[in-house]
């Protein structure tokens, strides 16, 4: 078995354009929820959410290129193009060949799709853009960051709603241990901001109407959120001989599911994948500091999680720092997963712990630690990034500090 490292990180969100700003805005606690401004609004009840503000993507993409981008095809290749810069990889000769890219969408290019609804049933055109189809394919954004690098090892989509960009990564990372793949370009990328899907969203009746506060006991819903968040994994032997900076180190992937409900959580679904990342990645639960969590601010799903916690860690829950980073840059959905990891490897790397924005009151159903507010500067070995979907699907990675 190969020790798998993070030699790359890039992110695009509601929180920064890039990995530094990101980081700067999570850490301090900033909450980048606000009103909707880039779709209109005018048919929502819910019009808050956490766009990526300022986004030009005419500083990204020439016009030829953007017609053949959805927004999230967008976020996912410019996460890419960060991750890849920054871990200097090559994907030259046989490096290519041996070169995975897996990434997880819940939907794909939805604002595409939004777009042609609009265009045949309000509109009453009979024509769509040629490009409809290339551009809201799931698989559009690892197809578009494989053509642009040169990487020619297998590629594909994981589409497994809020655990996609998880699952993604736990595939990246197994593919890179088993020796199967020298390395992977693997993450998330989600652009669900549109009308349509914020209507959906509005018919389950799980959205806030002010802000996300996950575990506070005055806590009303999820926020909608966007972005990506892209690493490259490395086999540790093919990191040090490059030289390459390592951020920290992959080392369990936990997957399970509930088998009970569409969208209600049950917490021993979740806990046998927190045990199961444990596991896999030679943990006992006492290794572990630090949880991101999957913190969505409803009621169901914090109570489902606390429990989850308590199940897979036991006596051990009540000392972890857990944090829902959420509360900052909203739910990305099937990114939200690479977001979130993005988050537990820079706190890892920098030992700080990101706050849970927002919380108000404890709920007595929620009584962990939830890092209030305030990012908590400790030491971080061992962490887990947990994320938790409908359909019962479950998927949690774990990751250690880098120690050669």
């Amino acid at each position: 078995m190969n020790r798998v490292v993070v030699t790359g990180l890039g992110v695009i969100s509601a929180a920064g354009h890039n990995a530094a700003e990101f980081w700067k805005s999570v850490s301090a606690g900033q909450s980048s929820i606000g009103d909707i401004t880039t779709i209109p609004t005018d048919l929502l009840t819910i019009a808050i959410g956490a766009e990526v503000k300022d986004y030009e993507p005419t500083d990204h993409f020439s016009a030829k290129e953007l017609g053949l981008l959805d927004r999230f095809s967008q976020f996912g290749l410019v996460a890419a193009r960060e991750a890849i810069a920054e871990s200097g990889i090559s994907f030259e000769g046989e490096r290519g060949e041996r070169t995975a890219t897996i990434i997880g969408s819940g939907v794909g290019g939805q604002a595409t799709l939004d777009g042609a609804y609009w265009t045949i049933y309000a509109e009453k055109k009979t024509r769509l853009h040629p490009f409809t189809i290339p551009r809201l394919m799931i698989n559009a954004a690892p197809s578009q960051i494989t053509m642009e690098h040169g990487i020619t090892g297998p590629a594909y989509s994981l589409a497994s709603a809020c655990s996609s960009a998880t699952h993604a990564i736990g595939h990246a990372f197994h593919m890179v241990r088993s020796g199967m793949m020298d390395a992977a370009v693997t993450g998330g990328a989600e652009a669900t901001i549109t009308v349509g899907t914020m209507k959906g969203w509005e018919a389950l009746r799980v959205m806030a109407t002010d802000t996300c506060r996950p575990f506070s006991k005055d806590r009303t819903g999820m926020v909608l959120g966007e972005g990506a968040a892209i690493f490259v994994l490395e086999t540790l032997e093919n990191a040090q001989a490059r030289g390459a900076n390592i951020y920290a180190e992959i080392c369990g992937l936990g997957m399970s599911s509930d088998a009970m409900d569409i969208t209600l959580p049950d917490p021993k679904g979740a806990a046998r994948a927190i045990t199961g990342a444990l596991k896999d990645g030679g943990l006992n639960p006492e290794d572990i500091d630090y949880v991101n969590a999957h913190g969505t601010g409803t009621a169901a799903n914090d109570v489902s999680e606390t429990k989850a916690l308590k199940l897979a860690f036991g006596d051990h829950a009540k000392k972890l720092a857990v944090s829902s980073s959420k509360s900052m840059f909203g739910h990305a959905l099937g990114g939200a997963g690479a977001l979130e990891l993005a988050v537990t490897i820079l706190g890892i790397r920098d030992g700080i712990a990101a706050p849970t924005a927002n919380y108000n009151e404890p709920d007595p159903e929620c009584d962990l630690d939830y890092v209030p507010n305030e990012a908590r500067e400790m030491k971080i070995g061992a962490a887990i990034s947990n994320s938790f979907a409908f359909g019962g699907l479950n998927a949690v990675v774990a990751v250690k500090a880098f120690e050669g």
